[in-house]
């Protein structure tokens, strides 16, 4: 008997023992914040990203103003950091009120650029022209590009080896070629628009209220003594510098078999290069832009190229064919093989309507009059953004919806759609009922003008990838839809002080996400 207590006592020593060492791994497994938890990141991050200061793996960057204008000097602007993953500009323990990008203080920033495979980006300012850097590893502005002053447009291709702007004020374009570290004005009178495509090959410069393009062209070295010699040999609408010119804009020759015999262009607005680098598919505005018929120019990017030197006036011709697009044309996307095409067209009354079209890329280049496989009604205005998220989605925004034919009509005449892809319906978002004041029919998160039916101008849209949702500056405030359904996300705890111009997703898996 006196075994068995003895047996007893030491089976009851080690089971509390045993308890004890539980308790205590459970103790020191414990000791870690919940920090530690809600902002571990995994030993190897994605493409060996650096882990940035704030511990967000998943950042929506939003730029805006605090006060002024694009015209103020006094517009004081920056750069804020929310955690998209939960929608809130703090950490979650409420130890950190909210994130920013250290160093910016240009005003007015509205445009971003986003580059999140390179891990940074830019920003550009309408009160000083600045372009400033951004790096996203460390969370703060890192120097200064260079300056566009009333820069209406800016082109940045991948490798920024040159920035490109189209500086409207000044009726130049501008070139700073980083390679050289040298800067370039070239004239060109009310240009307001310069597209580049990925490999910084093609440069494209529009002009307001015109049917010319113009390209870009580098000379050889010590070719011309002087620009004027060098404008007599390329038919160049300008060469710079004057003497020992580098640079000339040179007229697109679209004429071809197929063209009519003239140029083609109507108004152009924008370009769009193929994935695969051989075509440019010129945006033909049309009767939105005071032209007289919207369309689609497809041309060889070969003849275009910066390094082919005119040998003839005009220049050879790229043109390939080009597509009727009744459904207006100023702004594209491509999956590679389908082109989709935003814009607008004039209604019997006058006013203009939006509408969504798709194009088939083969057929664009082989049968331009079968090319176009669809037209759907999305929202009015000026399209500007095209962007493909989650839930087999498109998004459109626009800006100046309110004086289209939606409203005109009393219906939803808000500035975003939503378009599924694989159904092929179109949602204008958030989903409202003008007038009406029954429960779902007015906007889920006013703005501070309260307005019940309607948000504004979309000026900024981005895609939070594999979360199902997209973040817009949407009328001067942040604003979050579902992909899934359209439906708005609370954004309380995503809105700015001041006036939201634009968003970027910063951790977005490649460039082409944004």
């Amino acid at each position: 008997m006196k075994n068995r207590s003895l047996f007893a006592q030491s089976l009851s020593a080690q089971i509390y023992c045993g308890l004890l060492i539980a308790v205590a791994c459970l103790t020191l497994s414990s000791c870690h914040s919940a920090q530690y938890y809600y902002y571990k990141f995994p030993q190897y991050t994605f493409a060996d990203r650096p882990v940035p200061p704030s511990k967000l793996a998943q950042r929506v960057m939003i730029a805006y103003t605090v006060n002024g204008s694009s015209t103020s000097t006094s517009a004081n602007g920056a750069l804020a950091i929310v955690d998209a993953k939960r929608d809130i500009r703090s950490n979650i323990e409420g130890t950190i009120a909210s994130f920013s990008i250290s160093g910016y203080n240009s005003g007015y920033p509205s445009m971003i650029f986003n580059f999140p495979a390179e891990v940074h980006g830019y920003v550009y300012s309408n009160t000083d022209g600045s372009l400033g850097i951004i790096d996203y590893s460390k969370e703060s502005s890192s120097g200064s590009a260079g300056k566009f002053p009333q820069a209406a447009s800016i082109a940045i291709p991948p490798g920024f080896l040159h920035y490109y702007a189209a500086e409207e004020g000044s009726g130049q374009l501008a070139v700073i070629d980083n390679a050289t570290g040298s800067s370039y004005g070239l004239n060109l009178p009310n240009i307001d628009k310069v597209a580049v495509n990925a490999g910084d090959t093609v440069v494209l410069a529009m002009v307001r209220n015109s049917n010319i393009i113009y390209r870009l062209v580098k000379l050889n070295s010590n070719q011309f003594a002087t620009s004027q010699l060098a404008i007599q040999s390329t038919g160049a609408a300008d060469c710079e510098p004057l003497n020992l010119p580098v640079y000339c804009v040179v007229p697109v020759n679209s004429t071809g078999v197929g063209a009519g015999g003239s140029n083609t262009f109507d108004r152009p607005v924008g370009a769009y290069f193929s994935l695969d680098g051989t075509s440019a598919y010129i945006l033909n505005c049309g009767p939105e832009c005071g032209g007289t018929t919207s369309s689609l120019t497809v041309l060889n990017q070969s003849p275009l190229n910066v390094n082919t030197i005119p040998n003839t006036t005009p220049d050879n011709s790229a043109f390939v064919s080009n597509v009727p697009i009744p459904g207006g044309a100023t702004v594209a996307l491509s999956d590679a093989t389908t082109l989709y095409l935003a814009g607008q067209q004039q209604m019997p009354d006058g006013l203009f309507t939006g509408y969504l079209t798709t194009v088939n890329l083969a057929a664009a280049a082989s049968s331009p009059s079968t090319a176009v496989t669809g037209k759907y009604g999305i929202s009015d205005g000026t399209h500007t953004k095209l962007l493909f998220a989650d839930n087999n989605t498109l998004w459109i925004g626009s800006q100046y919806c309110a004086t289209g034919e939606r409203q005109h009509l009393n219906t939803n005449y808000n500035c975003l759609t939503r378009f599924d892809l694989g159904a092929k319906t179109a949602q204008i978002v958030p989903a409202v009922t003008p007038g009406s004041v029954a429960a779902g029919a007015t906007v889920g998160y006013p703005n501070t003008n309260q307005n019940l039916y309607y948000y504004g101008d979309l000026t900024g849209l981005c895609w939070v990838q594999g979360f199902n949702k997209i973040y817009t500056a949407y009328g001067g405030q942040v604003h979050v839809f579902s992909t899934v359904d359209g439906s708005e996300i609370d954004n309380e705890f995503v809105t700015v002080q001041g006036t939201a111009l634009d968003v970027a997703y910063l951790d977005a898996v490649t460039d082409a996400d944004n």
